[in-house]
């Protein structure tokens, strides 16, 4: 992911458009594209600031975490519940998640589900 351009910079180019600049005129003279200088001075004028907003992040594992008591009462009641089973549960009560949305939440809680060890050769098999 891209890192966000500097404060600094972004209140120079905002700073020469204030002086009377035009925004495309203010981003050629600091080497930044015109639809940046344009972004930061309307961010001035709306929110009074140019910072960078937070990049990234998890922004939908609410709506997941919402059903958590029905999602372990589930796995609790079935402890061999597949994925794909709790999808079409969690389907039926309005919720549509994806395995890996499902997985994601399983691992936040550090749950996992083994399969047993495989069972030795029989000593009485052949070689």
């Amino acid at each position: 992911m891209a890192q966000a351009l500097s404060l600094d910079l972004r209140r120079r180019v905002v700073d020469a458009i204030k002086r009377g600049l035009s925004c495309r005129q203010s981003a050629e003279r600091f080497g930044v594209s015109a639809s940046s200088a344009i972004r930061w001075y309307g961010r001035l004028k709306k929110q009074g600031n140019v910072a960078a907003q937070k990049q990234g992040g998890d922004r939908r594992s609410g709506r997941i975490e919402a059903e958590a008591g029905f999602i372990l009462s589930q796995v609790a009641e079935t402890p061999d519940i597949t994925l794909a089973e709790l999808q079409e549960k969690l389907k039926t009560r309005g919720l549509i998640v994806g395995i890996g949305t499902l997985w994601r939440f399983f691992d936040r809680r550090r749950i996992t589900f083994k399969k047993r060890r495989r069972m030795l050769p029989s000593g009485s098999a052949a070689t």
